[in-house]
């Protein structure tokens, strides 16, 4: 296995700690502890008398069956829990795949998703997003890139970091053509119920398609990733026992306080979603109206879902303007080159309360930059 550097993770770990405005996390508000145990009037209490063994390697029944509220269908025997998405997203990739499988994956992406297949020996081919039809997917693109290996196709929707979301009758098509062809899908649901109508949201995967495996996390939605939790939900067996199996030479089971705080977050998720998608609606206004005033310097394709969208800036290197930015300002923005992108893009996440002064602070420097 050769994994290359996570191009991204490393960006942050340069800045994230040591920068005030972060304008490109893709996570929401988050909330302490104490907020959390606020929400039912025994939870502190519970929460001390909260046994510190180890728990259960697929994760607590009781967890897992407040997990299954997510989804139509799926019962907790089909919930595996992990250290976070990211653990999540490597026991896939290693329970199903071995060197020369083919893999299609939704681009841009989140780097291990292309990465961990690679690292196997697998071949992967990006089924990429079009932005002059606002970051859509082409299903006829995706039929002429499956080939007799193809084992995985990857989606991500609602996307990091365009905020696409694909359109229902497509996303059942896509779930058609997997399970016709005998293909895994893996779907990337990780900013579902953060969609700005609920008319437009999505069923998982794993209820419509019984090969699909769904992964969810409490990081991005919910503004819980200090938790560490995160799931895959799947009517695949196969699958299912493998990424379970190999748990064992990971994490093996998950933190006890971070399962009780995250299954207590999941039975009021509507009062943490309600807030999050506040915060965003606000946002979107304030990023609007900062695009309006600059439309010789940045154009973006307005995101339907989740807190975070990638426009494109005029006039200058995207890596030494988001460089210039951070150094003088203290305003981070992720240049578009860390997910391989060479077309001058930038994320901009808008899921936290700060961020009209983080806006305010870049209008600041864009007006020091034209004197």
């Amino acid at each position: 296995m050769d994994l290359k550097p996570f191009q991204l993770e490393r960006y942050f770990a340069k800045y994230e700690f040591s920068t005030k405005y972060l304008l490109c996390c893709s996570d929401c508000e988050s909330v302490t502890i104490g907020d959390l145990l606020k929400l039912e009037p025994d939870a502190t209490e519970r929460f001390q008398q909260h046994w510190l063994g180890y728990t259960e390697s697929t994760g607590a029944t009781s967890l897992r069956q407040e997990i299954t509220r997510l989804y139509l269908g799926i019962t907790p025997e089909r919930i595996l829990v992990h250290s976070g998405a990211e653990e999540a997203i490597f026991l896939f990739m290693h329970a199903l795949l071995k060197a020369d499988d083919h893999v299609i994956v939704h681009w841009p992406c989140y780097q291990s998703l292309s990465e961990v297949a690679q690292s196997i020996g697998a071949e992967v081919t990006f089924w990429h997003a079009h932005e002059e039809a606002n970051w859509a997917l082409d299903l006829d693109e995706l039929k002429a890139a499956i080939r007799p290996n193809t084992r995985a196709i990857v989606v991500n929707t609602p996307h990091n970091p365009t905020g696409y979301l694909m359109p229902r009758e497509e996303y059942l098509a896509l779930n058609r053509l997997a399970q016709e062809r005998g293909i895994v899908l893996f779907s990337d649901e990780v900013y579902r119920e953060s969609e700005y109508s609920l008319a437009n949201q999505l069923p998982s995967a794993c209820e419509v398609n019984p090969l699909a495996v769904s992964l969810g996390v409490v990081s991005k939605t919910y503004g819980l990733p200090g938790l560490r939790i995160g799931w895959v939900a799947t009517q695949n067996s196969e699958v299912y026992q493998r990424m379970a199996a190999l748990k064992d030479y990971t994490s093996i089971c998950s933190s006890a306080p971070s399962e009780f705080l995250a299954e207590l977050a999941l039975r009021h998720r509507e009062t943490l979603v309600g807030r999050n998608l506040e915060i965003i609606q606000y946002n979107l206004r304030v990023l609007d109206g900062f695009f309006a005033r600059h439309p010789d310097r940045f154009t973006w394709v307005k995101p339907i879902a989740g807190p975070i969208a990638y426009p494109q800036l005029f006039g200058a290197n995207i890596e030494t303007f988001c460089h210039d930015l951070v150094t003088r300002q203290g305003v981070l923005l992720l240049p578009g080159t860390l997910y391989r992108d060479e077309s001058n893009h930038f994320r901009i996440g808008f899921g936290r309360k700060n961020l009209p002064e983080a806006v305010e602070q870049l209008e600041q420097y864009l007006s020091n930059r034209s004197r």
